[in-house]
């Protein structure tokens, strides 16, 4: 595990210069860059320059003394946390000792200095700072990582969304597609078994597409249906459902309408829809059409493969009746009568 980059740092305070120079002598190879500050007040600019592992603190300096330096930086926010050795020669006094301690002072040590006490202090406090700070950084990698984290997890939720969206819908309409189309109508004959409502299946074939493509290209009609997908959403509900299934054919499922007259209006709603003039994008005009054929749950069968089958053969009837118009299916026939056993 590698240490962090930045050196630590020692304030040296004391009004001697012979005691500076024989600490920063003593502590040249304590691998921590020293300041230091001749008096008190030098001590707490630094303070608000700097941040640091250790303070060595003269007590009798002129001016602001050590413990008014120490309880100055206690009551601060830069350097609350900084450990603060008091150097003194007037410490064997159980006074001197409260009142440093009180200051903020986490030990004593005495002039004339002794190199070895010194220098294990100094080192015990360095790596108290250097463990400190590796706790920092990886307390700071570890937030990181879960920021990460959760960005990579919303990422892959947002991956996986759009897969199922497009697994599921038509990439040139942005309407669901058959796969959706079928789970969406199996769903709704289950809930309508349930409930006795008229489930209605409208199949709808554009009439006159092809000219189209054929005489304004392929990206004329790609432009085309997209914009029949638009209009076909403004005829149906929210809780009711249009797809692509494919080519120029599309497929509705309407819910819970109260009988047959209100799914014919929104048949004939569709075929005036889709009546209504057409502009490509190169201003050119284009009248189409649709031809519709309507099966309703549970009149024209109860399956789904039944009722999409009766509402096909009732679009093709459309257009064999002459096109941009609506058709019902025929009800299906009637069960033959059981036999009585013999």
């Amino acid at each position: 595990m590698t240490l962090p980059q930045d050196r630590p740092k020692i304030l040296m305070v004391d009004d001697q210069p012979a005691n500076l120079h024989a600490l920063r002598k003593l502590l040249a190879h304590s691998g921590a860059d020293l300041i230091e500050a001749h008096n008190g007040e030098e001590a707490l600019l630094a303070c608000l320059e700097h941040e640091f592992a250790l303070i060595l603190l003269d007590v009798h300096m002129p001016g602001i003394d050590g413990y008014e330096v120490a309880t100055s930086i206690l009551d601060g926010d830069e350097q609350h946390n900084t450990p603060i050795i008091f150097l003194t020669a007037a410490y064997d006094t159980d006074l001197h000792r409260m009142r440093g301690y009180q200051a903020g002072a986490v030990d004593y040590i005495a002039k004339p200095i002794d190199d070895y006490i010194l220098t294990a202090k100094v080192r015990i406090f360095l790596d108290l700072w250097i463990a400190r700070r590796r706790e920092q950084e990886l307390a700071k990698q570890l937030a990181e990582r879960n920021v990460q984290l959760h960005r990579e997890i919303a990422e892959r939720e947002r991956a996986e969304a759009a897969a199922r969206h497009q697994a599921i819908h038509d990439p040139l309409t942005g309407l669901p597609n058959r796969l959706f189309f079928v789970d969406k109508f199996e769903k709704a004959l289950a809930v309508g078994s349930t409930r006795n409502v008229l489930i209605a299946v409208f199949y709808i074939d554009i009439d006159g597409f092809k000219p189209v493509n054929d005489t304004h290209g392929h990206a004329a009609g790609d432009e085309l249906l997209r914009q029949i997908a638009d209009r076909l959403r403004t005829k149906v509900r929210k809780a009711d459902a249009i797809a692509r299934l494919g080519g120029d054919e599309f497929a509705m499922i309407v819910e819970g309408l109260a009988g047959v007259e209100p799914i014919a209006r929104i048949g004939t709603a569709v075929c005036e829809a889709m009546g209504e003039l057409f502009v490509l994008p190169d201003g050119a005009p284009v009248k189409i059409g649709a031809s519709v054929g309507v099966a309703v749950y549970p009149m024209h069968g109860a399956s789904r493969d039944l009722l999409l089958r009766a509402a096909d053969d009732a679009m093709y009837r459309a257009k064999r009746a002459g096109r941009n118009r609506v058709e019902f299916a025929s009800p299906p026939p009637a069960a033959p009568p059981q036999q009585p056993p013999e």
